[in-house]
């Protein structure tokens, strides 16, 4: 238990104490053992606490997710900043950061996504996250290519679909994290460069 656990804190501090310690749970003892109550204990807070913050497990799963999300979403931005503005270029810097997020949270982010598909709710939030990925794929890419912009997406629908299974490949040992983000990379670059 560490200081910030009893102690009063403010709201926004005492969300993030929260999800990383929701994170810490997830990564001992896996995304059925994260609920409220058991947030609460490993805190060292009160069992209303996490109810104030989250109102409901799948509300925690969210905002798990969208913390993992945003940390990803802004490394990637900084990223592809510093980068030279050519296809090959952009296609590297994007399947680096994918497979790295991965390699960095481990089977706990593919977890955590996989526990978002229980209700209707869920659902709905993942699909919007997803949603959020290729759109923000389809405008970086879309100044490298002359595809259609309807193509376009549904490549980028694609690339996301398989940027998933690639990391899941990574994760369970049977492809090195450089070689999953050199495959991504080259899928993308293929797709792109085709007009069919």
């Amino acid at each position: 238990m560490s200081d910030t656990s009893s102690k009063k804190l403010p709201k926004a501090q005492r969300r993030d104490q929260l999800l990383d310690t929701a994170m810490a749970i997830v990564r001992e003892e896996g995304t059925d053992a994260l609920t409220l109550g058991h947030l609460a204990e490993r805190a060292g807070v009160s069992k209303p606490i996490p109810y104030e913050h989250f109102k409901t497990r799948p509300g925690l799963l969210m905002a798990l997710y969208e913390r993992i999300d945003g940390q990803q979403l802004a490394a990637l931005t900084e990223a592809l900043s510093r980068t030279r503005r050519k296809l090959e270029d952009v296609a590297k810097v994007l399947s680096a950061a994918y497979m790295r997020c991965y390699a960095n949270m481990g089977p706990e982010l593919h977890a955590v996504s996989a526990a978002l598909k229980g209700d209707e709710e869920m659902e709905a939030f993942y699909q919007r996250v997803l949603d959020g990925y290729v759109a923000f794929y389809q405008e970086t890419l879309a100044p490298f290519c002359d595809l259609p912009r309807d193509t376009l997406r549904q490549r980028c629908v694609g690339i996301i679909g398989a940027a998933e299974a690639i990391s899941r490949e990574m994760l369970r040992g049977e492809v090195p994290e450089t070689t999953a983000a050199a495959t991504l990379s080259s899928l993308i670059v293929a797709w792109l460069s085709s007009r069919k």
